[in-house]
């Protein structure tokens, strides 16, 4: 799978995740079709699928015996750096640590591993 249709994987995994997580009606940012994606943001997409996607692959597969935790937390992880990377200074809810985040996001954040790891078999 390219890093274009990776991302595309990721940001289907979350719009998916929000509409199953999301407690009321989300943010229309939330859930932007791929087609209008900022660019930054598909970037960072791309850039998280193939960090997942290599860490279930260099794992030999058994990354896919984490707890949803686990897996949340890594997506979680390499998202807040892409956001340092794209933003000089952003906003502290978009580089929160893995316990500040809402369960919603946390919840999403799980789904989008298990998308990635399910596409890979």
């Amino acid at each position: 799978m390219s890093q274009t249709e990776g991302a595309r994987l990721f940001r289907e995994a979350w719009i998916a995740g929000v509409r199953r997580h999301f407690p009321g009606e989300p943010k229309p940012g939330y859930v932007t079709p791929w087609e209008d994606t900022p660019e930054w943001e598909r970037r960072a997409a791309g850039s998280v699928y193939q960090q997942v996607h290599h860490f279930i692959e260099i794992s030999g597969g058994y990354a896919t015996r984490l707890t949803r935790e686990q897996k949340s937390r890594y997506v979680a992880t390499c998202w807040t750096a892409q956001m340092f990377k794209h933003f000089e200074d952003p906003k502290p809810g978009y580089v929160a640590d893995w316990p500040e985040l809402p369960e919603w996001q946390r919840e999403t954040d799980a789904d989008i591993f298990e998308a990635i790891e399910k596409a890979l078999v």
